[in-house]
C-alpha cells in the first residue's frame, strides 16, 4: 500500500509538468523551405514555382561586370546546383520510396510555372574595388512567370542578391527537382558595420580556417572581419620591419600568418564583400612583443619583479616603434579603420616601477588612468597622421582621450545602454559587441540569448542611435582552435546578423528557430559545421 501511494505520488508530480517527459517523434523544430536568412526587409512569396534545369542552368551578366562578380556567380553556381546534387536527390528519394512513382508531377501540378534555365545579373554601376563602411548593399531579386533577375547598384548588393537567391533553391520533399518559388525581395541591411572578431593569439587558427570563416560570414551577410591577430600569448602576424616579432613571439616557426597570408585573406574578404579591420592591441596585451624587445614594456619591481607589464609609456622609443609598424600596417591593410585596442590595462607594473612614478610626477599625471590617456592619445594622434580612423574599446572612451571626429568606441562590457547614450551624445560613433561573445557558451542551442540584443535599446534620440554603426560579435580563442571554432562560431553568430542585417521589428524568435533550422542545414551542405541550434533534428 506504501509503495501504490509513493508511485501514485510521482505519477501526479511528474503530470504537473515539474518532471515530466512527454515529447513527440521528431525534430524539436520543423526547418522552414527556402527562407532567408537574415530576413530581407520586403519579400513577397507565390505558391507557384519554376523548377531549375540543372543541365543548363546559370547566370547571366548584363551589364557592368569584374572579377569580384565574375568569381561570385562561379562560387553561386556551384552552391545552386550542389542543393540538387545526385546524391542529396537519391536521399530525399530513400526517404520517400512511396511518392517514387509520382515523381515529376510538377508538370501536371498547377502551380508548376516553367523551366528556369537563367538567372540575368544586372549590375547597374561599375565595381568598387574594396568594400568599406557604409557601402551600398542593397539589391532587388524577382522570379516571375517570366524571367528571374538580380539587380543592384553595387557589386556588394549584388553579392548579397546572389547569397539570397541561392538559398532560394530547394529540392522537393521526394528529390525529384531543384525549384524557386516565384518571389519578389527588396532588401539592405539595417546596419553598415556587421562583424566578426577573430582572436588568433591564444589559438592560431590556420588560413584554410579562416577562409572558411569568411564562407559563413558572406553566408549570413556579415561584411567585417575584425582580426584579432597578436595578443599576451602570441606574435603570429609577421611584419617585415620587424620579423623577429613573429620569430620570437609566435608559438611555433609554423604558426604564422606571412605577408602573403595575410594578403590571401584580405582578397578572399574582398571577394566576398568583407572588409578585414586589424587590432594591434596597445598598451596592455601586449606581453609577446616583449620576447623580442623587452625594452618596449614596463620592467615590474616589487612583488612583481622579474616580470614585465604594460608598454612603457615614459620612453620616447616606445612611440617611435610603434609608429614604424603602424605605418607598415596601413600599407598592409587598406581599410580605413585601424583598431588600436587599449581595454584591460593593468597598473601594477607601473605602479612598481620608479621611473614610471617619476615620470608621473613630472609630468604632473595623478593617475594611471591619465598616463594611459596619455599614452593612447600619442597612439591615436598617430593613426591620425597616416590618414586612417581609430577604433578603440571603450576604455580609451572612458578615460578621457581626446578623440579625433570619427573615431568609434567599441562598447564591450558593463552598462551599455548608459555607455551608448554617453559615447552617441559627445557626438561619437560607436559599435556594440557586450551582448555578442560567442566564448560565453550557455548551452549548445543558446543562440536565443544573441537574438533578443538591439544595437538601439537605449534611450536617446534618432540622431544618436544614427551614430551607433552596428555591431560584432567576438570569438575569443581561449579555448577555441581550429577543431572547434567554426561550430562555436555558426550558427551562434548566424542570431547576431539577423540582428544587424535586418528591419528592427524582426523579433519573433519562433519563426527565427524554424529558419535557423534550415539555416544551419544549409551551412553543412556548403562545409561549414555548424552545430544544431534548437536540439535533436537532421540535414539531408
Amino acid at each position: 500500500m506504501r509503495s501504490t501511494v509513493l508511485l501514485l505520488s510521482v505519477w501526479l508530480f511528474t503530470c504537473q509538468g515539474i518532471y515530466a517527459y512527454i515529447v513527440d517523434p521528431g525534430p524539436t523544430v520543423i526547418a522552414t523551405k527556402g527562407a532567408l536568412w537574415p530576413k530581407p526587409k520586403s519579400q513577397t512569396i507565390s505558391q507557384r514555382y519554376s523548377v531549375i534545369k540543372r543541365p543548363t542552368f546559370h547566370f547571366q551578366v548584363v551589364n557592368q561586370t569584374c572579377d569580384i562578380l565574375t568569381k561570385a556567380i562561379d562560387r553561386y553556381q556551384k552552391i545552386v546546383l550542389n542543393v540538387g546534387n545526385d546524391s542529396r536527390r537519391s536521399l530525399f528519394g530513400a526517404s520517400r520510396p512511396e511518392k517514387i512513382s509520382t515523381r515529376r508531377s510538377w508538370r501536371s501540378d498547377v502551380n508548376f510555372n516553367e523551366y528556369l534555365e537563367e538567372v540575368t545579373v544586372n549590375l547597374k554601376a561599375p565595381c568598387e574595388n574594396l568594400p568599406y563602411l557604409g557601402m551600398d548593399e542593397s539589391y532587388e531579386i524577382i522570379v516571375s512567370e517570366t524571367r528571374a533577375t538580380i539587380e543592384s547598384f553595387s557589386v556588394w548588393g549584388t553579392l548579397r542578391g546572389l547569397e539570397s537567391f541561392s538559398q532560394m533553391a530547394v529540392l522537393s520533399n521526394d528529390g525529384s527537382m531543384l525549384y524557386v518559388n516565384l518571389t519578389t525581395v527588396a532588401d539592405s541591411p539595417r546596419f553598415s558595420h556587421r562583424g566578426l572578431l577573430v582572436d588568433t593569439s591564444r589559438h592560431f587558427v590556420t588560413l584554410c580556417t579562416l577562409i572558411k570563416i569568411l564562407d559563413g560570414m558572406a553566408y549570413n551577410k556579415l561584411n567585417v572581419f575584425h582580426w584579432h591577430i597578436v595578443d599576451d600569448h602570441s606574435f603570429p602576424y609577421q611584419s617585415k620591419v620587424y620579423p623577429e616579432l613573429s620569430d620570437q613571439g609566435a608559438y611555433h616557426p609554423s604558426m604564422i600568418y606571412t605577408p602573403h597570408d595575410v594578403q590571401n585573406i584580405i582578397e578572399e574578404a574582398r571577394l566576398r564583400g568583407i572588409r578585414v579591420i586589424s587590432e594591434f592591441d596597445t598598451p596592455g596585451h601586449t606581453r609577446s612583443w616583449g620576447v623580442s624587445h623587452p625594452q618596449l614594456l614596463t620592467a615590474c619591481y616589487d612583488q612583481y619583479r622579474g616580470k614585465l607589464g604594460p608598454m612603457d609609456p615614459t620612453k620616447e622609443s616606445t612611440y617611435t616603434f610603434l609608429f614604424k609598424l603602424f605605418q607598415e600596417i596601413v600599407e598592409v591593410f587598406p581599410d580605413q579603420f585601424v583598431h588600436l585596442g587599449g581595454d584591460e590595462v593593468g597598473f601594477e607594473c607601473w605602479a612598481s616601477n620608479p621611473d614610471v612614478m617619476e615620470y608621473m610626477k613630472q609630468n604632473r599625471l595623478y593617475s594611471f588612468e591619465m598616463l594611459e590617456e596619455k599614452f593612447i592619445q600619442r597612439i591615436v594622434d598617430q593613426i591620425d597622421v597616416l590618414n586612417r580612423s581609430s577604433l578603440v574599446w571603450q576604455e580609451v572612451y572612458v578615460n578621457g582621450v581626446r578623440l579625433p571626429n570619427g573615431t568609434v568606441v567599441h562598447v564591450w562590457t558593463g552598462n551599455r545602454q548608459d555607455l551608448l547614450y554617453r559615447i552617441t551624445s559627445d557626438g561619437l560613433p560607436a559599435l556594440l559587441s557586450s551582448c555578442w561573445y560567442l566564448d560565453h557558451l550557455s548551452t549548445g542551442g543558446d543562440w536565443r540569448k544573441f537574438y533578443n540584443c538591439d544595437p538601439h535599446d537605449f534611450v536617446g534620440t534618432q540622431k544618436q542611435k544614427n551614430l551607433v554603426l552596428g555591431g560584432e560579435a567576438c570569438m575569443w580563442a581561449e579555448v577555441v582552435n581550429d577543431h572547434n571554432i567554426l561550430q562555436r562560431i555558426f550558427p551562434r553568430v548566424s542570431a547576431t546578423a539577423e540582428k544587424l542585417w535586418s528591419q528592427e521589428e524582426v523579433t519573433n524568435t519562433d519563426d527565427a528557430a524554424r529558419r535557423l533550422e534550415e539555416h544551419t542545414c544549409r551551412m553543412n551542405l556548403r562545409g561549414i559545421p555548424a552545430q544544431p541550434p534548437n536540439g535533436p533534428g537532421f540535414c539531408i
